[in-house]
């Protein structure tokens, strides 16, 4: 679950802009709250890549990877393993 709340955290800090953790849920749609965007997603990769020391190709890109705290975790975990 460490690994939610830092994904959770960092969404909170460079999208919603507050630290309030009640604001997102790990299973909200970014893309359908209008959290995240293009640049947003590329923004996020290229922390995903910093933090966690991942390679995301570019057709790893889409809304089943990328759309939710629990979906960017859990592809997070499999790039890692």
């Amino acid at each position: 679950m460490k690994l939610h709340g830092e994904l959770r955290q960092f969404i909170l800090d460079n999208y919603l802009l507050t630290r309030d953790d009640s604001s997102l849920g790990d299973s909200d749609s970014l893309t359908g709250r209008g959290i995240l965007d293009s640049t947003g997603a590329l923004e996020l990769v290229m922390h995903l890549e910093e933090r966690y020391g991942i390679k995301v190709l570019d057709d790893e890109l889409h809304p089943d990877n990328l759309d939710s705290v629990e979906k960017i975790a859990a592809f997070v975990e499999r790039k890692r393993a």
